[in-house]
């Protein structure tokens, strides 16, 4: 078991495989990473099942049988999928015995669904009931439309993983939807205490999008500022975690038995060679937070990852401090963020064309 990876989840942050297929599934080796590796949650999209499914066989026979029924591709993309989270949960039911908010397996909801709030909440009622384990997360996008469909998943008691979130003030929508979900719960007399969600904040593609754009400005005071963004951008986020989650709104909720929304930090692949490997992890070290990593991460932080301690409570001012240095050399906040939640959109949209893409090729060779 790597030290690093253990001082990691000793100083309060919960390691999440940002991958899934039915390899790993049943060759053990998801099983093996939360023994040797500290992993305590999967999260998935449509481009990691694509690749999943167009890179192995163990698909293949399950794809035939539902050929054989005369599915369509849209259902077998839903059965192959649920059936990978429902084993990937029974493979963490231990974990989350042992500490319900994690132990989690996430699934997201038809990307082509992200500005339908009607269709969201559907697509989260039959993810959930399909899967059916307790330790399961339906993933719903932090769209304007999203925000109500959180809400209503959450009144119903189903958990709720809210994916692409860029900016702080998207991010207070989206704690106010939590809430109000648990409170409609609980004039409902739902159990808020089954109740657990995760609030999926955005970090290396900010850096991306800003970075090009200081690289464009090019004064040495905008090329000083390169790196800096995504980290300051989830320092103010956590500050208005910290300020909603002490709350006497809140605080009436948690006597009630609701669970905090932990903020988890995705998208923490750094994309830049010259940056550290490990930063989006390193920097980010906080108690009570999710870190969801691609493998390539996991083993960069289990190799040479170092924590350096709470990097991130009270800090939201040194973020913001950073932030209204990127306005000041003539980087348009606001856009940014705009940028980043549509582009963000359409690349859900895109790899879910791309899965059903691949499931329809799988489909034809077993029609062959």
């Amino acid at each position: 078991m790597s030290d690093r990876l253990k001082q990691l989840s000793e100083a309060g942050v919960s390691i999440w495989l940002d991958d899934l297929s039915r390899e790993r599934i049943e060759t053990g080796n998801l099983a093996e990473l939360v023994q040797e590796k500290q992993v305590v949650g999967v999260t998935t999209n449509p481009t990691i099942f694509a690749g999943a499914i167009a890179n192995g066989e163990r698909y293949d026979e399950q794809v035939a049988q539902l050929v054989d029924k005369g599915e369509g591709v849209d259902r077998v993309v839903f059965e192959l999928t649920t059936e990978d989270v429902r084993n990937a949960c029974d493979i963490m039911r231990p974990v989350y015995d042992a500490a319900p908010y994690d132990g989690r397996v996430s699934i997201e909801v038809e990307p082509l669904l992200a500005n339908d709030t009607e269709g969201t909440i559907e697509s989260a009622r039959a993810l959930w009931a399909a899967v059916d384990r307790p330790n399961a997360l339906v993933k719903i996008p932090a769209t304007q439309e999203g925000l109500p469909a959180i809400t209503a998943a959450t009144a119903e008691g189903i958990s709720v993983n809210i994916t692409l979130i860029f900016g702080e003030q998207r991010y207070r929508e989206v704690m106010d939807a939590y809430l109000t979900g648990l409170e409609q719960a609980r004039e409902a007399g739902i159990d808020l205490s089954g109740i657990q969600s995760v609030a999926s904040f955005f970090v290396s593609r900010v850096d991306t999008e800003v970075d090009r754009r200081l690289e464009e400005i090019g004064s040495d005071i905008a090329l000083a500022l390169r790196g800096k963004a995504a980290v300051a951008n989830a320092l103010v986020a956590y500050g208005a975690f910290e300020e909603i989650f002490g709350s006497d709104r809140w605080r009436e909720l948690e006597a009630a038995g609701a669970n905090r929304q932990r903020p988890l930090w995705a998208s923490t692949g750094v994309k830049n060679p010259d940056y550290d490997d490990t930063m989006y992890v390193r920097d980010l070290v906080v108690a009570e937070t999710v870190n969801t990593m691609p493998e390539k991460t996991l083993d960069a932080f289990a190799d040479h990852g170092e924590v350096l301690g709470d990097l991130v409570t009270g800090k939201a001012g040194e973020g913001r401090a950073v932030l209204d240095r990127l306005v000041e050399v003539g980087i348009d906040w606001e856009d940014v963020l705009v940028v980043l939640e549509t582009e963000g959109v359409d690349k859900f949209k895109k790899s879910w064309d791309d899965l059903l893409e691949t499931v329809s090729g799988q489909m034809e060779k077993a029609k062959a």
